[in-house]
Order: structure tokens, then sequence, then C-alpha cells
């Protein structure tokens, strides 16, 4: 590598992949080189996945594991420094090494979130009942163990079952009379066997330790976006994977995508999950709009200043946060925080919504601008929801995400005949790919639309239903 005087972004990159083309392209547009940093991808991507990510960026290092740590991060910042470059920030879209971009970033004297408030945010268990005592939620959660399995089927409530530290919907469902602490083990066993998830379901994030087709890899989510393992007393589950049950949380879902610029939240959209499939080992989120077509101005107004007290209570003063949440009569209540963009389309629904950022462009630019915000903080005001609960776009979006069910694939494509054209697709896998059983869900394909919003009571009806059609597939005669 020889950058001279370059200026660019690090971008952290899990096993080659982890959205990078869309980083570079966003990183790019800027004028700024991009400097990767990745993992060791898995053995059938070690040899075409580091050129590919070469032809992308100014400079590409691969590690010798497939998981970066603390160290590697350190080691290629002072790398960097000897060439000369100017590392402006640090980026990356993988959840699992969001501490390693905080470390990075308080390296580089960027402001952002420091690396043990994203730990403790990864901590489910100990999050929710944080956010119980301040009063922001009406759940509680426990670990899980086989004795409160029991207990909890036996008093016959509604509970949620998740891991403590955990991406997507991996393993995440609805407690039911029919529950065993086999399936548990069973879950945990596959998160462990599996290269690309295994480090990110550790108990309890420890902020001191040391040590296929982007994004259509079948180990790989559109959760657009893992660290050493610690074992605790009691963990029944096999070592490095821990569940919480929790009580279950009523209500429609719904998700703000929220950009905080020294300690001010600014919401820029909200996103209902029109369609949420709850099975026996996962979560399917199936299709979003935004903005929500079930809520109030005055709910959502009310939703965001929850929002905003959830952000103040953990202290949360930099970045760029996807919080899930469910609305019933009751009020407003948590699923989780994550503090990145939100997954699948979300960012590109964000851009049409805006006419022009999407959510990945103004998380790079609130890094790129922190040290001095003032500008970008008056663009950001413009762009998101007033403090009535009212959108400043005129424009509304519908996605789909589409999951895949075991077998192999004969055929896939996009179907033509649809009401409204898409602005954007995904197609993520292709005939003679195999789909495996599996506790996470399988991704198969995102369409994404958009519509002026004074039309989108006249374009839904139809388009919904349609919808479901939108990317055709044909399994082989095994299938079913």
């Amino acid at each position: 590598m020889n950058t001279g005087n370059a200026r660019g972004v690090l971008l952290l990159s899990h096993v080659g992949f982890s959205f990078m083309e869309d980083l570079v392209g966003t990183v790019a547009a800027r004028g700024l080189e991009c400097y990767v940093l990745s993992s060791l991808p898995e053995p059938q991507h070690q040899e075409s996945r580091p050129a590919a990510l070469a032809d992308l960026a100014a400079d590409v290092h691969v590690t010798a594991g497939h998981v970066l740590t603390p160290h590697d991060v350190e080691e290629h910042l002072d790398r960097l420094r000897a060439t000369g470059a100017e590392v402006r920030c640090c980026l990356t879209v993988w959840e699992g090494y969001r501490h390693l971009m905080a470390l990075a970033n308080a390296r580089l004297g960027v402001p952002d979130l420091d690396e043990k408030q994203v730990l403790e945010l990864r901590d489910k268990l100990t999050l929710r009942n944080r956010l119980a005592d301040a009063g922001l939620s009406r759940g509680r959660a426990s670990a899980l163990t086989a004795e409160t399995l029991a207990e909890r089927k036996r008093d016959g409530g509604r509970y949620f079952v998740k891991p403590v530290s955990g991406i997507a919907s991996f393993g995440t469902f609805p407690l039911t009379a029919d529950t065993t602490w086999a399936d548990l083990e069973r879950i945990a066993a596959e998160a462990r066997s599996d290269t690309v998830y295994s480090s990110v379901f550790t108990t309890r994030p420890d902020p001191g330790a040391t040590d296929r087709r982007p994004p259509a890899d079948l180990a790989t989510s559109p959760e657009t976006y893992p660290g050493p393992e610690t074992t605790y007393p009691d963990q029944d589950v096999t070592p490095g994977v821990e569940f919480l049950v929790e009580d279950y949380v009523q209500g429609r879902e719904f998700s703000f995508e929220v950009v905080v610029v020294d300690g001010e939240p600014h919401v820029v959209a909200v996103h209902e999950k029109c369609e949420v499939t709850e099975t026996a080992d996962t979560v399917l989120e199936d299709a979003c709009v935004s903005p929500p077509t079930s809520l109030s101005r005055d709910e959502t107004a009310a939703g965001m200043r929850w929002v905003g007290d959830v952000l103040d209570v953990l202290d949360l003063a930099w970045g760029c946060f996807h919080v899930e949440a469910r609305h019933s009569p009751s009020g407003w209540d948590l699923i989780e925080v994550n503090p990145r963009v939100g997954g699948s389309l979300i960012s590109p629904s964000v851009a049409a919504l805006t006419g022009g950022p999407g959510l990945l462009d103004l998380w790079l630019d609130s890094l790129l601008t922190a040290r001095r915000p003032a500008g970008f903080r008056t663009e950001l005001k413009r762009l998101s929801y007033t403090a009535d609960g009212s959108p400043q776009g005129r424009h509304a979006t519908f996605f789909r995400v589409f999951f895949a069910d075991p077998g192999t694939i004969r055929a896939v494509g996009l179907n033509d005949d649809l009401p409204l054209p898409p602005v954007l697709s995904h197609i993520l896998l292709e005939p003679g790919d195999v789909v495996p059983r599996s506790a996470r869900e399988v991704f198969l394909g995102q369409v994404l639309w958009s519509m002026e919003r004074a039309d989108r009571e006249e374009i839904l009806p139809g388009l919904v239903p349609a919808s479901e059609h939108a990317i055709e597939i044909v399994y082989e005669k095994e299938h079913g």
C-alpha cells in the first residue's frame, strides 16, 4: 500500500462482506479513499473475496482469523498512520464490530459512542431491566435456564425468548407450551457451528476482552450489519450462547431511524412493520411501510419523545440507531436498540423518503462532521420529523423481504407484472443454491417501492397483495 498523504475512511468487514460495495460507494462519493480491514473469509471465498475488495478499495488487509479483534484494529490504525494516510473515521454495518468501530473512532478523536456503551447495548438482558427500572419498559427479563423455562411455562403468561447477545432474528421466538430445553440447545449448537454468526452470540460481552455474494451468502442476513467468549456460572446452554426470557411486548411493531449529534436526536424515518411472522424458531419481518399508516401524528410524536427518553437514560449522545418498538393502547415499549443502520432496505427507503441521502449517508456524514457539526445538524433537521410527529418529505415507501424455504432452488426471478414498478430489487439467491433448515431466517430477496404520500391510500391496497409474488421461486421436487 502507498497512500501518500491521502484521506480516507477505515471500513470493518466481517469475513469479507458486510455490505462493502455499498459502504465503498458512499465513501467514494465524498472524495475519500477506502481502507478495508476484514476478517478471514470462509474457505469458499478466501481467493475471490479479497481480490474483489482490492478492486474497490485503496487498501485491503485480511486477518488470519474469522473474527476481528481490538488488537487487529489498533495494529491496522498504526499501520495506516505509518504510511501517511489520514483516517477521518471508522465505519461498519456489522453489529458485531460496532464496539471495534467505537474503539477506532476514540483512537482517531472522532465523537462516537464508546466501546463500553456499545457492548452494554448488546446485553439485552441488562438493557431490558435497566429501562424497566427507569419506567420506559413495562416488561422485565431473566436469564433463561432449564428451571426458569419450566417456571414460565407453568405460569401460563406470554413470554419471548432471545439470545442475550445476538443479531438479526436468529433464535428469537415466542415461548409456547411446546418449547423444550432441547430446542434451546439445538439453536445454541447451530449458532456456534456457524462461521459467520458464531462469535456474535457471546454471553455478556466484555468491553475489556482482547482476545458468498453480498448479502446473498446464506450465512449473512440483510441485518446490515462478533468478540471473545466469556462464560458465566449456571450457564446451561452450549458455552458462549446465553438466552433470556422476557415479558412479551404487546402491540404493532415499528422502527425509528435516528441520528444523534452531540446529544440531540433526529428521527429521520419511522417504519411500520405491517407484516410480521412469528415462527417456532424466529421472527420474520416480511414488509414495512413508511411513514406508518396506523399511527396518528400525536402517537408518532409520543413515540419520538419516548425514543428520546430511552437514548437519554442510556446516555447515547452520538451515533445512528435503529430503535425497534411496539405500540399499544398502553403506549410505547422497547424491542431493542441497535447502534447502527437498520437492516434490509431501511437505508434505501430513507433515501427514497428524503429524495436524497439514505441513512448510511447520514451516518457517515455525522462522523465526518462530528468535530464541527453545526452545518450537518441544520441539514439533518430539515430532513427529519418535526416535534409534532410530522414527516417533512412528500414521499412514502413500501418494501417486502422474502425468505427462502429449505430445499434446492430450481429457478428464481423478479415478477414484471406488478401494479407499480419497484425502485430497487435484490435477488440474493440463484438456481442451484441449497437452503438448509435453520433457526435463523434465510433471505431470498427484497423489493422497494416509492410513491407520493398523497397517492398512497390509492396504491397500497393493490400493491401489498401483489407484492407477495414480486419474487417468484421454484424448488426442486424434494422441496415440501
